[in-house]
């Protein structure tokens, strides 16, 4: 659905995108991930042919977008950047207005994807009446006007409560599971990600770091939470019986190979420090991707 092939952007000296490669398969709910700067919105700005690559292909639907832009961007919805809407008209009459520039859409597909996204009922209302979500609602309803097959989302929660949040994640997994739509996520928020996503890319300084299942994110390093009456004491015992190779935040350790918990709790008990909890913890997005930045400093 998506093919990005040594894709570069450069914005005079600075190098915004670097070499990147990736495909996008149907069906995916794909995470495009990394830090403000990283390059992810340069990256969708290219795919949909708003950005002008310095080199690289970039093919949506099997076409050149930088050659053929209307035809590969055809079967496309976007929300890109900040949605702008005329506050002072209806959220129905933006969208009459906002079909219009690209194809006639007809009345009922516009009431379609207003049910679809929830702002039925307040269609008629005036956006400046509109809080933060039901926004980001209307834009999501603008994106779905075309009847994509691929969906590109750029921060689709930015600036969303907690229960928006939620709302936009349910909606987001409900357009993959209903119309079998491709979607390609970008965000910050590693936990959402985590709980839509089924592949992921993570770019760091124009470059990608990292690809791959969720599941392969899970396969770092496994830490072990141990809560002691002397953490820093239990921490410089283990160190001295090669027990353990790392420790952090207080109250994580982890093994040396070979090594298992009872060994641990039997040398700290041995030494007399009380052991009030030991078990494994387990690794989140975000463990994976701090611990991929870090590595990625240290290798600087």
């Amino acid at each position: 659905m998506i093919q990005l092939k040594h894709l570069c952007k450069k914005f005079g000296q600075r190098l915004a995108v670097d070499d990147l490669t990736l495909q996008v398969p149907t069906g995916e709910i794909y995470g495009l991930l990394g830090h403000n700067g990283a390059g992810k919105s340069t990256a969708i700005g290219m795919m949909l042919g708003q950005v002008w690559p310095s080199g690289g292909e970039v093919l949506i639907c099997g076409h050149d977008v930088t050659a053929r832009r209307r035809l590969a961007l055809q079967k496309v919805g976007a929300i890109f950047e900040s949605p702008a809407f005329y506050d002072y008209l209806s959220g129905r009459r933006n969208l009459e207005i906002l079909s219009s520039y690209t194809a006639r859409t007809s009345p009922e597909r516009i009431q379609e994807v207003i049910e679809w996204v929830g702002l039925a009922g307040r269609e008629q209302s005036k956006v400046r009446t509109y809080s933060h979500g039901m926004r980001a609602r209307l834009a999501l309803a603008q994106a779905l006007l075309p009847h994509p097959e691929l969906l590109i989302l750029d921060e689709p929660s930015d600036g969303l409560d907690p229960e928006g949040i939620h709302e936009m994640r349910q909606t987001i997994l409900r357009l993959h599971r209903e119309l079998g739509l491709t979607i390609l996520l970008s965000s910050h928020f590693l936990n959402e990600v985590e709980q839509i996503c089924t592949r992921i890319a993570v770019l760091n300084q124009g470059r990608m770091v990292f690809e791959g299942t969720l599941a392969a994110t899970k396969q770092c390093e496994a830490w072990i939470r141990l809560r002691t009456g002397d953490f820093g004491l239990a921490v410089k015992e283990l160190r001295r019986a090669q027990l353990i190779t790392h420790e952090r935040d207080g109250h994580l350790i982890s093994l040396s190979p070979g090594t298992g918990t009872e060994q641990v709790v039997r040398l700290l008990v041995e030494r007399g420090i009380s052991v009030y909890e030991i078990a494994p913890v387990e690794p989140t997005l975000e463990d994976f991707y701090l611990s991929l930045m870090n590595g990625q400093k240290e290798a600087k």
